[in-house]
């Protein structure tokens, strides 16, 4: 339209603000994550509810959880459950939720509306039909797009298609006249000879819903400002485009993201098998999967952020990129322990073993890879352990390390003050003094600072352990 093209002009001549920039001020922002529940959110999936969120957050707006819920045979309630679980685990709480499922109404009375203006058109072709003509077209060496040929029935021919049983499926008519245009806030200009896509079924034959009408009205009603996607969506987009003018509505701003690849490089069907449950599985954090997702595929190095206040301050689509989106297991595993090592004692105190304060967390954060390893390092201090076989030379120097320790009293410095009557006693520095006494304490020769956790140990407890050495 000519008014959103003198938009667009009017902030091409101020380069140098940033998309985000150009939105602000124009209008209440509104974004939707529209996914079907027929399965498990994946990693795909959870990066454009990400960006959705962070928009909407950023500005002030609000995000919508809507639920594609049109195929009643594949939706199924307990993946509308896991949709809302995944997001909460997430902490992408939506302000509204919606589900096509109770808007079939509304369907009904815009696609009357469209018959009425001729923009919908019957088609009685079987798919079987509809796949020779696909084959014909690209054995000619055209692209397979539907020629329309419903549009040249008879009356007699339609007739003879229901007397054999035949329902139609349903066809939004592309306007071959107008070429369709938008500036997508990722991409750019974008341009479509809508001569050259084929005109979408929005109806089955069987009366059930497809994706492109339903979705074009429910952005409409439900007031949907910006749309970010993949960019495997950009001929979609082109074609709703279409719809949103045929149903007399400003299009939506639209933002098509370059889709994840595996480390190898190109699309993976392994990263639709990563979900949330497999994420769990592994240990990792919800902040960690954030903090990753929030910034491949941009200009922004990747970092080990837990605030996602401060990811959503430098979010903007001019800061994204055309490039596929590199997800690496590696780097995920890698910021995920740099996370845990950032997490407070209140972040994770539901999950951690009862007795264990905040004075433990602390000693034990820094030893962590992820939180499944909690349980082993609480065990060093709790017992039991166990220590390896020790020399003679050494059961005798752990013999005298326990004489000294049983005169020396419990403090803060207690490791400092065992080591240092034992290097006066023994003569001993460096690792013949430290190690066998790690390894008598804590059954391991790595592990936390000893001078912090020793207190943790305790002096009876560590007085035992040293005792059971000459056993």
């Amino acid at each position: 339209p000519a008014g959103r093209q003198a938009w667009h002009q009017k902030f091409r001549a101020r380069p140098a603000l940033s998309d985000n920039q150009r939105i602000q001020d124009r209008m209440t922002i509104k974004t939707r994550f529209a996914p079907s529940p027929t399965g498990h959110l994946h990693v795909g999936n959870i990066r454009t509810a990400l960006h959705n969120w962070m928009f909407a957050k950023k500005e002030g707006g609000t995000f919508l959880l809507r639920l594609d819920d049109t195929d009643a045979e594949r939706s199924k309630e307990e993946y509308v459950d896991a949709i809302r679980a995944d997001l909460a685990w997430l902490g992408l709480a939506s302000d509204e939720e919606q589900r096509q499922s109770a808007r079939f109404d509304r369907y009904e009375e815009h696609l009357a509306k469209l018959k009425a203006d001729g923009r919908v058109y019957p088609a009685y072709e079987t798919a079987q039909e509809l796949d020779l003509k696909r084959k014909i077209q690209l054995g000619r060496g055209k692209p397979p797009i539907y020629d329309r040929g419903a549009l040249d029935l008879t009356a007699e021919q339609v007739a003879a298609y229901e007397a054999e049983g035949r329902k139609p499926h349903w066809r939004f008519k592309l306007d071959h006249e107008t070429p369709i245009t938008w500036t997508d806030l990722i991409r750019g200009d974008q341009n479509f000879d809508p001569a050259l896509l084929s005109d979408p079924v929005i109806l089955r034959e069987d009366g059930s819903w497809l994706y492109m009408l339903p979705s074009a009205i429910d952005d409409i009603e439900m007031g949907i400002t910006h749309v970010v996607r993949g960019e495997d969506h950009v001929a979609n987009t082109a074609v709703q485009i279409q719809m949103f003018q045929a149903l007399g509505a400003k299009p939506p701003e639209f933002a098509h993201e370059a889709l994840l690849v595996g480390t190898e490089g190109k699309l993976s069907k392994r990263l639709g098998s990563l979900g949330v449950s497999s994420f769990r599985e592994k240990n990792i954090e919800p902040q960690a999967i954030v903090a990753l997702l929030a910034r491949i595929g941009t200009s922004d190095s990747v970092e080990p952020i837990a605030d996602v206040e401060q990811l959503i301050a430098t979010f903007d689509f001019a800061r994204f990129g055309r490039a596929p989106a590199r997800f690496d297991d590696e780097e995920l595993a890698q910021l995920n322990q740099k996370i845990v090592h950032l997490l407070d004692y209140e972040d994770v105190k539901a999950r951690l073993p009862e007795a264990m304060d905040t004075e433990a967390w602390a000693v034990i954060r820094p030893n962590l890879h992820d939180m499944g390893d909690v349980d082993q390092w609480w065990q060093v201090v709790t017992g039991p352990i166990s220590p390896p076989e020790f020399s003679a030379e050494d059961r005798e120097f752990l013999t005298v390390a326990h004489d000294k320790l049983e005169v020396l009293e419990a403090s803060s410095d207690l490791w400092k003050d065992l080591t240092g009557a034992l290097k006066e006693e023994t003569g001993r520095k460096g690792k013949p003094l430290f190690m066998p006494l790690r390894q008598a304490l804590t059954g391991l020769d790595h592990g936390p600072d000893m001078n912090a956790l020793l207190p943790l140990i305790g002096r009876e407890v560590a007085l035992e352990r040293l005792a059971k050495t000459n056993i």
